[in-house]
């Protein structure tokens, strides 16, 4: 299979006036404002003229002017280009059931038009990109072709009549696929300001960030008396089997986990992480051999932490085998936290994270507790930087 990063052809972001089925597709009245929220209040005037963009699959790509319209397939990327105050451009996601918006209610007037999300919920077509008519597609195309049953002709064609793509998959890092370049969150955030010329947002972000990850780690046990932690997808609320993850896997998905410095259960057990390919699971003779301290179940991120307590732990405790577990029995079972986290996402998972397994230092998961500044991460996205 020939890698699209191999091509150095510059694709003009501006898409020509084809129009799908010959109509103004639906999405049409959706569009964004044309000027960046809060760019009167920022320095960040965006570039005169073409300028470009090369990231990792996709190679060098051009844009003649900063993108109105965009589609992100995953919550992480539709979080970055919210945190850069692109909000009203949204014009549909590939996988809303993954992109979770109510973490925005807490931060002043910070918005996301879910309707615009609900009506275009699962944009992976050919047809559906058409009737956005987006400026830019924050995709990776290498998944489109891997998961959706697409070829290079169809990405070719979307980005050359359409808009161009720009993203990669970078929430694990366990796909055979995929051979190219990975990006950290903060590596794949700065291509995207790059996109939307938003570089004074990127940063001010990256500044909050850094100050936060060092006010949490400064807090920390020494690692001896750190947990062993077994990361975990399951969905139902009556689990039996579970998907493993891997926390030494460098993908976004585990960032919280890895800037807390706890152990991986799984450690020296030979289990491989969950990818394309392994779908094996675990079930409760499994992990009873493992015996983590705590156990983190993904899947159960539209429950609050004590809805997750009286459904997925109290069954766990009232099974067999699985009340057996150290875990179980010290009530030290949580919500996993989201495959997909942009910016904005890791301040609050990794608040989560650090108050489910330090209690005692960072306060109760179901406590009010605040680690960080809702103000200052709202003043960023919505544009005022300037200083006290």
């Amino acid at each position: 299979m020939r890698d699209i990063d191999d091509s150095t052809t510059e694709t003009p972001t501006r898409r020509d006036t084809l129009k799908y089925g010959g109509a103004l597709a639906a999405g049409t009245a959706l569009a964004g404002c044309s000027e960046l929220l809060g760019q009167s209040e920022t320095d960040e005037t965006p570039a005169e003229g073409t300028y470009s963009v090369s990231m990792e699959p996709m190679g060098s790509v051009a844009f003649d002017e900063v993108p109105e319209r965009w589609a992100a397939y995953d919550g992480g990327y539709a979080d970055m280009a919210v945190a850069l105050g692109q909000a009203d451009g949204l014009a549909g996601v590939g996988g809303a059931d993954r992109y979770y918006t109510y973490v925005y209610d807490e931060l002043p007037d910070v918005t996301v038009d879910r309707d615009v999300i609900e009506q275009y919920p699962e944009v992976r077509t050919k047809e559906e990109f058409y009737a956005l008519e987006s400026d830019v597609h924050l995709y990776d195309p290498q998944m489109l072709i891997n998961w959706f049953d697409w070829d290079e002709d169809d990405v070719d064609e979307i980005a050359s009549t359409v808009a161009p793509f720009v993203g990669n998959l970078i929430f694990r890092r366990s796909d055979d696929w995929h051979d190219y370049r990975y990006y950290t969150l903060y590596e794949a955030f700065e291509k995207v300001a790059e996109v939307f010329q938003a570089r004074a947002r990127y940063e001010a972000f990256s500044e909050l960030h850094t100050e936060f990850i060092a006010s949490i780690q400064e807090r920390l046990p020494p690692t001896d008396e750190r947990p062993d932690v077994f990361l975990t997808f399951e969905g139902a609320d009556e689990p039996e089997a579970f998907s493993p993850y891997r926390l030494d896997d460098a993908g976004t998905s585990k960032k919280q986990w890895r800037d807390l410095g706890v152990h991986d259960a799984l450690a020296g057990t030979g289990t491989d992480n969950l990818s394309t390919t392994n779908r094996g699971k675990l079930d409760y003779e499994n992990l009873l051999e493992i015996d983590p301290d705590v156990l983190l179940i993904r899947g159960h991120e539209r429950k609050s932490a004590a809805e997750f307590r009286d459904t997925v732990l109290d069954y766990m405790q009232s099974h067999p085998v699985g009340s057996e577990l150290t875990a179980v029995q010290n009530g030290r079972v949580y919500r996993g936290g989201y495959l997909n986290q942009g910016p904005i996402h890791n301040l609050f998972l990794t608040e989560r994270a650090a108050k489910q397994l330090f209690p005692d230092e960072f306060g109760a998961v179901t406590g009010d507790d605040q680690l960080f500044d809702r103000q200052a991460v709202a003043d960023i996205i919505n544009g005022d930087l300037t200083d006290d």
